[in-house]
């Protein structure tokens, strides 16, 4: 083994600020000296680089050395955070900034965390850095959701916030997603100028870290969340939905039936085995509603319901997402789960037949029918690169969505997406279409009929060597498809060269001709943001002359875009996640 590999990782684990990690180090490089070659190849991984400060933040599996999620790395990542908040010095522009005095003081940081493994321990961690800089800090009374931290910083006159959560990815990792005073997650330049200054950080001994002199924010911080989602609703709007809810093992569950109960919604219906929070995620592979299986034991919870509930609801973990199930008889076992596309063109209308006004956003990736629903109503509409990062800086922003279950319903207290908004907003419209004796099944079929059958899908990779990614890009850059599903590739536009108002990002975006069954057709392929994936968004646009065509044109739209995932995993050299 290399003595400059052994030297660094011994430099780490001296100032290693956590025993359980010191243990995990010294066990490994003693493993490794002794002769295990799978320790040291284990030992040369978590040494080969640094974990990347960038738009999300940073997010990774838990473990000893500087390519993992750990104490040490979170203390550089706070340093840094708060040098770059001294040089920048805002007290931020919320709603209560204003107040007497306030801007003659140290700028604020919020820090919110999840039920996570070590996640109120690299809270703890920011505050005292933060602290120790010279700044004020705050943390939320508990673990809670994501929206509730990203509603503070605003709600607070924040200069920043922090949220210590890996949201919907595995058990084994944790994240840190950074906030500045506009609410808004970061995007350049301020991430690289954050990952500079945290490049800066020297030793941690001279990282200042006293034992107090933070806040830590009592229950009048949810209680101000609370009254703030009556925002999302029609005031004397019906609500008589009823619901079955799950957090998957997250922190969601007491606070979205707590906004229930003050909407005047019936109780949610639990899902007791995933009702409270669990960092073991023990029921589910992966804690994303959108995960086969993850599903499975809310929806069993509505068949065996009597009466039927009228929605399935589920959030991620930290409760930033929204998944909905309808009843649909034509599912297996009656229910069925909404594409986030689904859901974004409900939401979309609601709000829009509510009197929402604004711009309605949608990221690249999601449906463009959004934009056939703003053009009906007379909206402008205004399409971004996917992230609320880039949705929630849009001007004069209505509502706003992406595809991966993320909704923004109110953009003056929460600018993020926020899973508990987005689902009383769900049920505020299963309520409004009950009592007009109609189902959300019905309003997509109207959607249909008025906008053309808009169907979308999602061909999505998980690779265990991130160059492979790498590779499909190249290749696909080299040699771009001439047809998928049978449709003319009309135009190859590589989103790393910007344009239309888009800023550059590593992406691919095919634009397919029509033809007399197709209006439109397009793909967007990229690597995800988060997780090892490479990602590609299908959309197909069928017109329906009637609602007897429906069937037909669901059944076409389900075998292209089943073809299309073929041919545009041949052209990946990837191949195909089976189901």
């Amino acid at each position: 083994m290399a003595n400059e590999l052994i030297t660094r990782a011994r430099a780490w684990l001296a100032e290693d600020p956590d025993p359980d990690t010191r243990a995990e180090l010294a066990a490994l490089l003693s493993a490794a000296e002794a002769g295990d070659r799978d320790a040291g190849a284990d030992l040369a991984d978590r040494f080969s680089g640094t974990l990347q400060f960038g738009t999300a933040g940073l997010r990774g599996e838990m473990g000893a050395g500087p390519l993992r999620m750990n104490r040490a790395v979170v203390i550089r990542a706070a340093a840094g955070l708060a040098a770059y908040l001294r040089a920048n010095a805002t007290t931020g522009a919320g709603a209560h900034a204003a107040r007497d005095g306030e801007r003659l003081r140290a700028p604020l940081v919020v820090i919110g965390y999840d039920a996570r493994h070590k996640s109120a321990a690299f809270a703890r961690d920011t505050a005292a850095v933060v602290t120790g800089a010279g700044l004020r800090a705050a943390l939320l009374p508990r673990p809670l959701p994501t929206p509730v931290l990203a509603f503070a910083v605003l709600h607070l006159g924040a200069a920043a916030g922090v949220a210590v959560t890996a949201s919907h990815n595995p058990p084994r990792d944790n994240g840190y997603k950074v906030y500045l005073g506009d609410g808004s997650q970061i995007v350049p330049p301020a991430d690289s100028a954050i990952a500079d200054a945290i490049a800066a950080v020297g030793p941690l001994a001279t990282v200042p870290r006293p034992d107090e002199g933070w806040e830590t924010l009592g229950e009048e911080i949810v209680e101000a969340y609370l009254t703030r989602t009556a925002a999302a609703l029609a005031p004397g709007s019906p609500r008589s939905a009823a619901v079955v809810h799950t957090p998957l093992h997250g922190v969601g569950g007491a606070v979205l039936e707590a906004a229930f109960a003050r909407a005047g919604f019936p109780r949610p219906v639990a899902v007791p085995e995933q009702a409270e929070p669990d960092p073991d995620f023990p029921t589910v592979a992966f804690p994303n509603p959108e995960e086969p299986g993850a599903m499975d034991l809310a929806l069993e919870k509505a068949r065996a319901a009597v009466p039927q509930p009228d929605l399935v609801i589920a959030n991620d973990p930290d409760a930033d997402r929204c998944a909905v199930g309808i009843p649909d008889q034509g599912a297996r076992g009656g229910w069925r789960m909404l594409r986030g596309d689904e859901l974004g063109a409900l939401l979309a209308h609601h709000l829009v037949r509510r009197g929402v006004r604004g711009t309605l956003a949608a990221s690249i990736v999601s449906s463009s029918l959004i934009a056939r629903v703003a053009t009906a109503a007379g909206l402008p509409f205004r399409e971004t690169l996917t992230g609320f990062k880039w949705l929630s800086r849009v001007p004069d922003l209505g509502f706003a969505y992406e595809e991966a279950l993320g909704y923004c319903v109110d953009p003056a207290g929460v600018r993020d997406k926020d899973g508990i908004t987005a689902a009383l907003c769900a049920a505020e419209l299963a309520s409004v279409l009950k009592a007009e004796g109609r189902t959300p099944a019905d309003l997509l079929d109207e959607l249909a009929l008025a906008h053309g059958l808009h169907a979308t899908d999602q061909l999505s990779v998980r690779v265990a060597d991130l160059s492979l990614i790498e590779e499909a890009m190249r290749g696909l850059r080299a040699r771009p498809p001439r047809a998928l599903a049978g449709l003319a590739v009309e135009s190859a536009e590589d989103l790393a060269d910007g344009g239309a108002g888009l800023p550059p990002t590593d992406g691919l975006r095919y634009r397919l001709a029509g033809t007399g069954e197709v209006s439109a057709a397009r793909v967007v392929v990229r690597p995800s943001g988060t997780e090892p994936k490479l990602k590609a968004y299908l959309e197909v646009v069928l017109p329906v002359a009637d609602r007897s065509a429906l069937p037909a044109a669901r059944s076409a739209a389900e075998e292209l875009l089943r073809r299309m995932r073929t041919d545009l995993a041949d052209a990946m050299g990837l191949a195909q996640p089976a189901g």
